[in-house]
């Protein structure tokens, strides 16, 4: 992995026609590519943070085919990451950090794929930019909806311009979204399971509306028009916890339904598996990375209960994913 930022102005041969398995041959290293636009202000598009999530190279290629051979109605910089971790379908490689997880204002030390985000956000800072859009999949079941790091309205309009549907965080550290939130309006997209063709779909009616806007809408959302989540609390899996959703012997047997629960209003009292040990298998930090475990979940008589109301996103059956990254986020309603 080098740590210097390749950057480019022209399309691989092959690009609008490549899959992402074999995106790798064109880009093996993360790129940013620059297209020039007739607008003054530049998109930034970044898809591939995790390989196994293809539906914003889908989106972006679709763009791309569109307007082939054309002057693009405004300026597009798009970065593809994890283009190794895609040829095999990972969300990422073994010894790899999350490359959504290494981007300025993350606790992750020093490494290669950090210190390319640090030179991507250099280099777009010296453009004037429209907006920010990462986009991304679901492991498990869930609606398509948009996050923002910033309440501010241009941030919430452009969330709006995807979907009703939103989910405001502050954690985990080092994500693209906040690292952009601080210079223009950014979100991600969870553009729901990898293969959908809505998804993609979705994705590039959204890129290809951003093209063409000539600002984002500058009146104040509407109340009624969005519905806006707070993260509360990411849960993850003990480091030395056992799970599993087949193995009743594991630390934490899961519920085989528990993707079911995603974005829905669970009451507490609610059980999420069957533990085998006195102590909780799982861990909650809030936004500040505070434990608050306590708060959200208890053990009793051998199940994981959840304490307090709350909705949960990202549930996965992916075993490995949950380990990689989180068992869900607990979500909270907020009014504006």
């Amino acid at each position: 992995m080098i740590n210097t930022l390749q950057q480019f102005t022209d399309l691989p041969a092959g690009l609008l026609d490549s899959s992402a398995e074999n995106l790798h041959q064109l880009i093996p290293q993360p790129a940013l590519f620059h297209l020039p636009g007739k607008r003054p202000d530049t998109l930034f598009v970044s898809v591939l943070l995790h390989g196994n999530e293809p539906t914003g190279f889908l989106a972006l290629q679709r763009l791309l085919q569109k307007y082939h051979r054309q002057i693009l109605p405004r300026p597009v910089s798009f970065f593809f990451g994890n283009t190794q971790a895609a040829r095999l379908n990972l969300r990422r490689l073994d010894g790899q950090p999350d490359f959504n997880r290494v981007w300025p204002g993350t606790a992750l030390p020093e490494s290669p794929e950090r210190q390319i985000t640090e030179q991507i956000v250099a280099a777009m800072r010296q453009r004037k930019l429209f907006a920010s859009i990462d986009i991304h999949n679901n492991t498990g079941l869930n609606p398509h909806y948009a996050c923002v790091n910033k309440l501010d309205n241009d941030f919430l309009q452009l969330g709006a311009l995807f979907g009703r549907l939103l989910v405001h965080f502050t954690h985990p550290k080092g994500t693209q979204s906040a690292a952009f939130a601080e210079f223009c309006p950014a979100v991600t997209l969870e553009c729901g399971r990898p293969g959908q063709e809505y998804g993609t779909e979705h994705a590039f009616e959204l890129l290809d509306s951003c093209l063409h806007l000539a600002e984002i809408p500058s009146h104040r959302i509407a109340k009624q028009d969005i519905d806006i989540y707070h993260t509360a609390a990411q849960v993850t899996i003990a480091d030395d916890a056992t799970f599993s959703f087949s193995e009743e012997t594991a630390d934490l047997f899961l519920n085989h339904d528990l993707e079911r629960m995603n974005f829905t209003d669970i009451s507490a009292g609610t059980v999420l598996g069957k533990t085998n040990h006195g102590r909780l298998p799982v861990i909650a930090k809030n936004e500040q990375g505070e434990d608050v475990t306590s708060r959200f979940f208890s053990n009793d008589a051998q199940q994981l209960i959840l304490n307090r109301p709350a909705m949960p996103s990202m549930l996965t059956l992916d075993e490995r994913v949950i380990r990689q990254d989180c068992l869900c986020y607990l979500m909270e309603r907020i009014e504006l």
